[in-house]
């Protein structure tokens, strides 16, 4: 019997706000997978490539990263570049929450690999919605075995 691992969400978000909404939102929507989250880039590409940058120490858990685009030390489009150039951890989906609408950037991102781009709406529902559904979205998501 082939049992499901579960997956650790890695939340990349600087602002401790919109952290505590993404999160609770998540709770809500019946998501009870560990998340860990990260204020900054270079934290969060220790933990996800560890200290030698290859990856490895990734090679076997099963990620869902969730990354804002408007971090303090880097941008969230090169930890999305990093990810998916790296082989034990490209397979991961990336979901993209920011507050930029930019259709090139969206774009940039997709053809980069994200998986899901949700922008963040001004208003509390709205947002608050988004995440209720991507909870969902976690609820029934299979991460693919690792080769």
């Amino acid at each position: 019997m082939n049992r499901a691992t579960p997956v650790t969400i890695v939340m990349i978000e600087d602002d401790e706000g919109h952290a505590r909404l993404i999160e609770k939102n998540i709770r809500r929507a019946g998501v009870n997978n560990e998340i860990i989250p990260f204020t900054n880039g270079t934290d969060a590409l220790t933990f996800l490539l560890g200290a030698d940058g290859s990856g490895e120490e990734s090679a076997g858990r099963h990620l869902l990263v969730l990354l804002d685009l408007n971090l303090p030390d880097m941008t969230g489009v090169s930890i999305l570049e990093k990810i998916k150039n790296n082989q034990h951890i490209r397979r991961s989906p990336v979901v993209v929450l920011t507050t930029t609408d930019d259709q090139r950037e969206i774009q940039r991102c997709y053809d980069l690999g994200a998986n899901v781009y949700i922008t963040k709406p001004v208003d509390y529902d709205g947002f608050a919605n988004a995440i209720r559904q991507l909870g969902l979205f976690f609820s029934v998501m299979q991460v693919p075995e690792t080769a």
